[in-house]
């Protein structure tokens, strides 16, 4: 695969899970990263400090609320008045609740729309013009196969990836005559900290060793009885970010270990 020097790739909620690891990947690439996330300053330059080191390539962290469309469009006008237009949009940043409809916060459910919706409606309807205007842009989504299927007591997170999937369609299709792709990556159960957690928590509760527990648990959701690394997403979105998937357009590409295959 061809490496990414020369491309700047905006990536939100790239501080942890998924979208660090994305981050990791496109910046081994070569790419220009400009991450974002819930950090203060220092960490946050930290962090920068560190990918820079690690890959040999220019790292800026962009703060924004996306919950609100002023700071997005703030965000996005920083980034090409410092970079030119963007080569590379991952949309990653999402929130998770959990809670029966009748009971639901009517603010949390606010704020899922606006973080998982609608942040990258306004994230592509502001980097789509540079993107065409150079001939080549790469846009990922990260959904989930919420976004394909439902489950009870997720109302906001299920409606929300189901309608950045139907998002990404719907641009692709609009792109589908120039060199600038979109597509989602929607994945199964990830293991990240928090489920680490769960594992340790069922480790302890039942006197199991961690390769026991974390069998035991992940078997319950994920055919394989394996977990998707967040390395494992941000090799596939690499992919997609790619030369090599240029007529890649409007795919929502599952990585659940056979969740969805059932």
């Amino acid at each position: 695969m061809e490496g990414m020097q020369g491309k700047v790739a905006l990536i939100t909620g790239s501080t942890s899970g998924i979208g660090l690891a994305v981050a990791h990947a496109l910046g081994e690439a070569g790419a220009t990263l400009v991450i974002n996330g819930l950090l203060g300053a220092a960490e946050a330059n930290a962090l920068c400090k560190q990918l820079a080191g690690q890959y040999q390539t220019e790292v800026f962290f962009q703060p924004c609320d996306l919950r609100n469309p002023d700071e997005i469009e703030r965000m996005m006008a920083a980034i090409e008045s410092r970079h030119g237009a963007l080569d590379i949009l991952v949309n990653n940043a999402g929130m998770q609740h959990v809670s029966p409809i009748t009971e639901f916060p009517v603010q949390k459910w606010n704020d899922m729309v606006a973080v998982n919706l609608s942040a990258s409606f306004h994230t592509m309807r502001l980097a789509i013009p540079g993107m065409v205007g150079k001939g080549w842009g790469r846009i990922v989504n990260i959904a989930s196969i919420s976004g394909l299927r439902a489950r009870a007591n997720k109302p906001a997170y299920v409606a929300t990836k189901h309608g950045l999937v139907g998002l990404t369609k719907s641009v692709a299709l609009e792109l589908a005559a120039t060199g600038v792709t979109c597509n989602a990556i929607c994945p199964g159960w990830v293991l990240t900290p928090l489920v680490q957690k769960q594992i340790d928590a069922l480790a302890e509760r039942e006197g199991l060793d961690n390769e026991t527990a974390t069998t035991k648990l992940v078997s319950l959701k994920q055919p394989s009885g394996k977990f998707v690394t967040t390395q494992e997403v941000a090799a596939l979105c690499r992919y997609l970010c790619s030369g090599d998937a240029r007529e890649i357009r409007g795919a929502a590409w599952v990585i659940d270990g056979g969740t969805t295959a059932q």
